[in-house]
C-alpha cells in the first residue's frame, strides 16, 4: 500500500492538522473504544438521542416539561400522605394541602389551613370530626343555662344575624357556670343552683338532643370559667370560697376532672381565653372586688398559671372571647356594668389594649367566638335576651345582632367549628 504525505483528506493519505492545530472534518464512523470522559463541551442532536419509555430508553420531557405516561411501580420515596396510629395535631405544621391517614381509625385528614401552630386538618375520610383551634367556631355559638331556673341550650348563628334558637336542656338547671367545646360537643361544668353542682354535661353541636351527665369536677363550685385544648376542657377557679383549682377532664372519655394545677390566688367571675397552646385567664372578682390580672396555664403539662399582664380596666363577670393571635375580656362588673372591650396578644406577655366599646355596657354576662367575631349575652337589666357581636380585627364598636328565646345571666358559652 502506498501511503501519501499530503495535507488532503482521502483515502492512504496522512492527516495532517490544519492552522489551529485541529483535525480536518474527516469521517470517525470506525473510531471505536473512546472514552465519554474525553468529551466535555459541544450538543448532540435530539434526533440522535435514543429517547421513549420504553427499556433502555433515555425519559425525555415534553413540551410542558412534564414526564409523558409511564408505569411508576418502582419508584420510591415520592412525597405522599403520612400514615400514623393517631390523628394530626393543630401543630404540626405541614404544607397546605398535607394528606394525614389515622390506620387505627380509618380517618383521613386534608390541611386545609398551615398556618404556624393553628393548623386545620379537615375530616375527608367516612368519620366525622375536623382538628382545629378551639377558639373559635366557624359555623355556631350556643348560649347554655342562666338564670339558675333554667336549663335551655340556645344556638346562634355565626353564619347570619339573628335570634338564638332552642338546642335542647342541659341536666341540671344552672348559672355561673364553665364552658369548653370540643370538636363535636359543647360542655357545661359546675354552676349555681343551691347548693353548686360539680356536674360536667355535654351535649352535642349536631343535633337538638340534649345534653347528657358525663362526669364531674374535683370540687363542686360556681362562678368559674372554661378554657378548651384540642383535647381537653379546663374549668379554672370558682366560688364557694373563692378558689384556686384547675381542673381538667379529656373529650375523648367521660369521666370526671383532675387537678391539675392552681391560679395565681383564689378567684372567681374570671373571663376565660384561649390560644392552641396556654389557657388564659384574663380579670376576675377575688372576694367580690375586681381585678386587672392576665394570667395563663400551659396545656401541655400540670403548671400553675403565671401572671402575664394586666386588662386595661379591673372587672369580673364580663364575657372571654379567642381568636388565633388575641384573647378579649368585654364588659364586665366595674362598680357598675361596663362596655370597654379588652384584648391581649398571645405570642407575647404582655399588658392588653383597648379594642372598643361593646353596644351597651353589660355584666354577669358571657360569650363565644366566631372566627372573625367575638359575641357577648347574657346580661343584667333590660338587656339579657340581648345577643351582641364585635370584630375582633379592628377597633369597633359592637353592634346588636339579635335576640335569644329568653332572658339569661352569667350562662356558659361554647362555640362549633
Amino acid at each position: 500500500m502506498t501511503i501519501n504525505v499530503t495535507n488532503a483528506v482521502g483515502a492512504n493519505n496522512t492527516i495532517v492538522l490544519d492552522g489551529n492545530s485541529k483535525i480536518p472534518a474527516i469521517d470517525g464512523s470506525q473510531v471505536t473504544a473512546l472514552s465519554a470522559t474525553a468529551f466535555t463541551t459541544g450538543t448532540l442532536a435530539t434526533a440522535r438521542i435514543d429517547v421513549g419509555t420504553t427499556a433502555g430508553k433515555i425519559l425525555q420531557l415534553d413540551g410542558s416539561a412534564r414526564m409523558p405516561a409511564l408505569s411508576a411501580v418502582n419508584l420510591t420515596n415520592l412525597p405522599g400522605p403520612t400514615v400514623s396510629t393517631s390523628d394530626p395535631a393543630i401543630d404540626t405544621n405541614p404544607t397546605l394541602g398535607a394528606k394525614w391517614i389515622n390506620k387505627t381509625s380509618g380517618e383521613v385528614y386534608i390541611c386545609t389551613d398551615a398556618t404556624t401552630d393553628e393548623n386545620v386538618w379537615t375530616n375527608v375520610g367516612a368519620g366525622t370530626g375536623n382538628v382545629h383551634f378551639h377558639g373559635y367556631g366557624s359555623i355556631a355559638g350556643f348560649c347554655s343555662g342562666g338564670p339558675t331556673s333554667s336549663n335551655t341550650i340556645e344556638k346562634i348563628s355565626f353564619t347570619s344575624d339573628g335570634a338564638g334558637v332552642d338546642h335542647g336542656d342541659l341536666t341540671v338547671a344552672r348559672n355561673r357556670g364553665a364552658g369548653q367545646s370540643s370538636t363535636t360537643y359543647g360542655y357545661t361544668s359546675g354552676g349555681y343552683p343551691t347548693p353548686p353542682t360539680g356536674t360536667i354535661d355535654k351535649f352535642p353541636f349536631a343535633s337538638t338532643s340534649g345534653a347528657v351527665d358525663v362526669g364531674d369536677l374535683t370540687v363542686t363550685r360556681r362562678n368559674l370559667c372554661g378554657q378548651s385544648s384540642t383535647t381537653h376542657g379546663y374549668s379554672s377557679g370558682g366560688n364557694p370560697g373563692a378558689s384556686n383549682w384547675i381542673d381538667n377532664f379529656p373529650f375523648a372519655t367521660d369521666t370526671n376532672a383532675t387537678d391539675v394545677g392552681d391560679v395565681l390566688s383564689a378567684m372567681e367571675h374570671g373571663q376565660g381565653q384561649n390560644s392552641s397552646t396556654y389557657g388564659y385567664i384574663a380579670g376576675s372578682s377575688p372576694g367580690g372586688s375586681g381585678s386587672n390580672v392576665i394570667q395563663k396555664f400551659p396545656f401541655a403539662s400540670n403548671t400553675n398559671s403565671s401572671d402575664v399582664g394586666d386588662l386595661t380596666v379591673a372587672r369580673g363577670t364580663g364575657a372571654g372571647h379567642s381568636s388565633t393571635t388575641h384573647g378579649f375580656v368585654s364588659g364586665g362588673d366595674v362598680s357598675g356594668a361596663n362596655n370597654t372591650i379588652d384584648k391581649f396578644t398571645f405570642a407575647s406577655d404582655a399588658n392588653s389594649a383597648d379594642h372598643g366599646d361593646c353596644y351597651v355596657a353589660v355584666k354577669y354576662c358571657n360569650g363565644c367566638s366566631s372566627i372573625t367575631h367575638g359575641y357577648n349575652y347574657g346580661m343584667t337589666g333590660s338587656n339579657m335576651n340581648q345577643i351582641q357581636k364585635f370584630a375582633t380585627a379592628s377597633n369597633t364598636t359592637g353592634t346588636d345582632v339579635g335576640n335569644l328565646t329568653q332572658d339569661h345571666d352569667l350562662p356558659t358559652g361554647n362555640q362549633q367549628y
